[in-house]
């Protein structure tokens, strides 16, 4: 019969011993004892609270402390001896504090369960990394607004379909990222209200005998409120779910960049150069200089969708309380975590090491008539109602075509077979810098409305 010389500390309830098989299959410390230090925090705030409601002693608490001091100064030096056969970072710790302390190792887990526990524990990682997540989003955000107030007047094509559509300036188009990474920001913070909330306190599923409490514990660790239910608090994954899916959305802009960025260092536009040290060259093309690093953010994007459609799947068919399907989040939530934080530390320092070949943007813009728009917008002003000269704008660009040349290029009579309305001040109006200038409202690409929308942007970064 096993007994608790099994390292087990259920094992009295069984008639054998774990399969080897099943212990390698079922365990999980080796991915997250990663959890150990905010396991170790969430234990000194559960003793705590065990110690003011006189559900263990003030020997036992001094003990515990002392114990799991020790256990932390070894799992940060590398000395702790982490067991398969312990299953889980929990029961490692636990083991471990009662190695050393005794019986007080022993009461730690008084009034709480492995469910509440963990669930505890991945709240504490969760609020943690999105903190860092935040500081990185405003890293970025601040490379984007230092390459963005050197181009304001920067004219570059503007696209739909991948079409020249209208000038804009390289900086207007830059902070269209800005304005992504915002929004992530305070998706981000709307989701840590709804991970700093406690589980500690519902036990295995039902809540616990003893005179706890739990607000207390709350407040120790810097959590908001307590989750209501003790059902919910321990099978509850949606913060999870909700953090994936909000690291998706990151991961999902930074690769709708990195297709640009793929895109203008190509020679067809030559828009820009990314420093050196984020590319790598061919083994067998000498001259090859290849955009690897916006190249993997573009793949490692679908790497993180695929976790938030994991952990998504993993919940779906789960009965109430606890079932240990849930031990199956931690690997979708730690890659996420780190491909996600890893990405927006280099990206930020690439976006610092960005050349722009304002040239090169500027001849781009030149072609596919882009001012065609502020010819028709031209005519409207005059008078014209706006679907006839949109039908006159696409007859003189039809025109244009024909002769090889942009409309500013058309002499004043050749315009004016188009409609009459036209007059000598339409040369102004078909310049690229007339055309930005045009757009001189909040929001559009105007030089003035774009260094007032970086001045702003800044100012919202440090609020």
């Amino acid at each position: 019969m096993a007994t608790m010389q099994d390292n087990q500390t259920w094992s009295g309830r069984f008639n054998e011993p774990v399969a080897e098989l099943v212990k390698r299959y079922t365990a999980s410390v080796d991915f997250d004892k990663r959890l150990a230090l905010f396991d170790i925090q969430g234990s000194l705030a559960h003793a705590q609270m065990l110690s003011n409601c006189k559900i263990i002693g003030p020997q036992d608490l001094d003990d515990i402390r002392r114990g799991l001091a020790q256990i932390e100064n070894e799992i940060i030096g590398g000395d702790f001896e982490w067991q398969l056969d312990l299953e889980d970072v929990h029961l490692n710790i636990e083991k471990r504090l009662t190695a050393l302390v005794g019986d007080a190792g022993k009461r730690l887990h008084t009034g709480r369960s492995r469910n509440d526990q963990v669930a505890t524990d991945i709240r504490l990682y969760l609020r943690h990394a999105v903190d860092d997540i935040v500081v990185l989003l405003k890293a970025l955000q601040t490379s984007l607004l230092d390459l963005a107030q050197h181009h304001t007047r920067t004219v570059m094509p503007g696209f739909t379909h991948l079409q020249v559509a209208q000038p804009v300036s390289f900086a207007h188009h830059l902070l269209a990222y800005f304005e992504m990474c915002q929004r992530d920001v305070e998706r981000f913070g709307d989701a840590r209200r709804r991970i700093n909330r406690l589980p500690l306190g519902a036990a295995a599923l039902a809540g616990t005998s003893y005179p706890i409490k739990r607000e207390m514990v709350a407040e120790l660790l810097g959590f908001e409120a307590v989750c209501q239910n003790s059902l919910d608090a321990v099978s509850d994954r949606d913060f999870a779910i909700e953090f994936t899916a909000a690291a998706a959305l990151v991961m999902t802009h930074l690769s709708r960049l990195s297709e640009e960025l793929i895109l203008w260092m190509s020679p067809r536009f030559g828009f820009i150069d990314i420093a050196d040290r984020f590319c790598t060259g061919s083994s067998i093309m000498p001259q090859k200089k290849n955009p690897d690093v916006p190249e993997l953010v573009r793949g490692k994007t679908g790497r993180v969708n695929g976790h938030l459609v994991a952990l998504l799947t993993l919940m779906k068919g789960q009965p109430l309380a606890y079932n240990k399907d849930n031990q199956e989040d931690k690997e979708p939530l730690f890659d996420t975590v780190d491909t996600l934080t890893q990405t927006l530390r280099i990206y930020a320092d690439m976006m610092r090491g960005i050349t722009v070949k304002p040239e090169a943007m500027r001849r781009a813009a030149l072609q596919g008539y882009a001012t065609a728009t502020d010819l028709a917008d031209y005519l409207v002003k005059k008078g014209l109602p706006f679907r006839d000269a949109h039908e006159a704008v696409a007859v003189a660009v039809r025109y244009a075509e024909q002769k090889g040349c942009d409309l500013a290029e058309l002499k004043l009579d050749e315009l004016q077979q188009f409609s009459d309305l036209i007059a000598e001040d339409i040369f102004g109006v078909l310049t690229l810098e007339g055309s930005l200038a045009a757009r001189n409202h909040t929001g559009g690409t105007a030089p003035q409305q774009v260094e007032a929308a970086i001045a702003r942007a800044r100012k919202l970064i440090h609020a």
